[in-house]
């Protein structure tokens, strides 16, 4: 069965899910034009969750699908954090703050939230996707018996074996070059860092299942390079922040038509895992060589954000997070159901 028949899709195309980026009318607009809109709830509650299903719902009928994060939940560990902390109060100070007292598990992994799988199998979407790791084959099981297609994100070909172990219907080869964190599985085992290209034909040459290229993918013709490598499919995240459909601000669509768009960089500085973004303060000042141990992720992004907060206040956007991958020069701006039309123009060139 070919990608397209599996996802219930017209074009080989996903719009990534890209959390705080991606919004219901993004994807219904992705969807609606025939591809696969996405959503991202692995920073919501249940109940947050639930209504983002309900809202995209209500501007499509057709197939979209809707992230989780798999991490590992996170440790607290107070010494860590207040180490951690303490670093950055030199960057609160500039803008006459205290860094918080503390920091916290700012949303669950998939992984601890029970609550959340009984809310996917109540609300069946089309299809369901998997970051940083996989769920139990249980709730695997369970999804898959709701009808469910599951989809989940590999860097490696050893992540890409344990994927088709566990009962997945797709893999997303995500390659160095995307932007947003990267989707390894256990990153105190180190990250290879593969590119997509190397990736797809890796993953695509060694296992039985469809394979979908992501990372540094931003027009038609990239969609068919990674066609032609093995791939049944292509997401792409960058390529839709500029959509006015997005959540993304007036400085991140700035960003990208500048030129920090030129230059990425990955850092775990930010959120306590790795992640590719266009470079700014948050880049240049909290990832330092005397830098302390980081908190687990997403502890590490709380402090992030108070920082940001208390930047954004004096009307200073130098520590706003805007990731992109290593195609953000390449971003256009326009609706999304066009960008979709343009991006399937330019496959058939």
């Amino acid at each position: 069965m070919s990608i397209t028949q599996l996802l219930g899709i017209e074009h080989p195309i996903i719009q990534a899910p890209m959390v705080g980026v991606s919004t219901p009318a993004l994807a219904a607009a992705v969807s609606n034009a025939g591809a696969l809109g996405s959503i991202g709830i692995g920073a919501s509650t249940p109940a947050q969750a639930r209504a983002m299903l309900a809202e995209t719902r209500a501007l499509t009928s057709r197939p979209f699908n809707v992230n989780l994060f798999c991490h590992r939940p996170a440790l607290a560990d107070a010494e860590r954090e207040a180490t951690w902390l303490e670093h950055l109060r030199p960057l609160f100070a500039e803008f006459g703050a205290e860094p918080p007292a503390s920091i916290r598990e700012i949303y669950k992994s998939f992984l601890a939230d029970p609550e959340m799988v009984q809310m996917l199998l109540d609300e069946r979407p089309a299809v369901v996707s998997f970051h940083f790791g996989l769920p139990s084959r249980d709730w695997i099981d369970a999804l898959k018996a709701a009808g469910i297609v599951l989809l989940a994100s590999a860097t490696s070909l050893e992540e890409a074996r344990l994927v088709e172990a566990a009962g997945v219907d797709a893999i997303v080869a995500q390659g160095i070059e995307a932007g947003g964190h990267r989707g390894v599985f256990e990153p105190e085992k180190g990250d290879a860092g593969i590119g997509t290209l190397a990736l797809v034909r890796l993953i695509a040459r060694n296992c039985r299942l469809p394979v979908i290229a992501a990372g540094g993918i931003m027009d038609g013709q990239g969609i068919r390079a990674v066609l032609a490598l093995g791939a049944q499919g292509a997401q792409l995240g960058t390529a839709f922040v500029p959509c006015p459909e997005s959540a993304a601000n007036a400085a991140y669509r700035a960003a990208l038509k500048g030129e920090r768009a030129h230059q990425t960089r990955i850092t775990a500085a930010i959120s306590g895992r790795a992640a590719r973004g266009m470079v700014n303060r948050l880049w240049t000042d909290l990832d330092t060589a005397d830098a302390p141990a980081l908190p687990d992720y997403p502890n590490t992004y709380d402090a992030a954000k108070a920082l940001h907060a208390a930047a954004s206040a004096k009307g200073c956007n130098d520590f706003a997070v805007q990731w992109a991958g290593q195609g953000a020069p390449l971003a256009r701006e326009m609706p999304a159901a066009e960008l979709v039309k343009v991006l399937v123009e330019e496959m058939h060139l």
